[in-house]
């Protein structure tokens, strides 16, 4: 999966991770992307979006 929202366009954004020492050392935050099948038009897909996507309504949900 890669990791990239298909709507807003949310990918992995790099920062630091701050021991106890203030050491700092590079880490990823990776967003919350979930694998939705989604109403494009008349038809349904498959994409790749992020949940604040989702609880927003950017994107409509297909079936139940």
């Amino acid at each position: 999966m890669a990791r990239t929202c298909e709507v807003c366009g949310k990918t992995v954004s790099r920062g630091h991770l701050v021991s106890h020492s203030n050491i700092k050392t590079k880490r990823s935050f990776s967003p919350n992307i979930q694998a939705v099948r989604v109403k494009d038009g008349k038809s349904v897909r498959r994409m790749d979006v992020c949940t604040t996507c989702l609880k927003s309504g950017r994107v409509e949900r297909a079936g139940a």
